[in-house]
């Protein structure tokens, strides 16, 4: 049993190590472009299915609160938290729409819509991201395996070099934070000194 423990929390830094030496400057890209979006007053928009919507709620909880200063609030609205319309959506049209109807309704011009699917493949991420770059959104993919149909299609994508899902998640996990810092440091940065 303490094999199945090393072996996971080995794998989890080898992927981790491997997607930090691929994707540094575009997560550093990415918070630039974050750090523009809600310094001219526009909104990330984030979501995913599963794991990948806990994910979205985390990334937006650290931006509407705080991560690790304090600082006003960031505009970050998870597409994965209201029932009623993703029951809506799903009920009346396809739940292949309840995030790119969302995108539609609350998508502006230069805002970011941030999606989030392990596999890259999820029919729900992928038409949300082709309708936030309809509109105009810049669009990021946090994505895993070979990037899928998800990261084919958005601005910037981040594609986790893994088929194990977890260790997909995990990455993702820091990704999240590590961009809440580095926006935060862009933005704030008199709260680092």
């Amino acid at each position: 049993m303490k094999n199945v423990i090393i072996k996971a929390f080995e794998e989890s830094v080898r992927v981790k190590q491997g997607f930090v030496k691929q994707y540094m400057d575009d997560l550093l890209t990415a918070a630039r472009r974050l750090a523009t979006c809600f310094a001219a007053d526009h909104k990330l928009l984030i979501f995913g299915n599963g794991g990948s919507a806990a994910d979205a709620q985390h990334i937006a909880a650290e931006f509407v609160n705080r991560f690790s200063i304090e600082r006003k609030p960031l505009p970050a609205i998870a597409l994965t938290t209201d029932t009623s319309i993703l029951t809506s959506i799903s009920n009346d049209y396809s739940f292949h729409e309840v995030f790119s109807k969302q995108i539609r309704a609350l998508g502006k011009k230069d805002d970011i819509a941030l999606g989030i699917s392990t596999s890259g493949n999820s029919r729900n991420v992928i038409m949300a991201v082709e309708t936030a770059r309809d509109l105009g959104l810049y669009t990021i993919g946090l994505t895993g395996c070979d990037g899928g149909d998800l990261g084919k299609c958005c601005d910037l994508a981040l594609i986790v070099d893994s088929e194990a899902t977890p260790r997909i998640q995990e990455t993702h996990s820091i990704v999240g934070h590590v961009l809440c810092d580095l926006v935060d440091r862009i933005l704030f940065p008199d709260s680092f000194i």
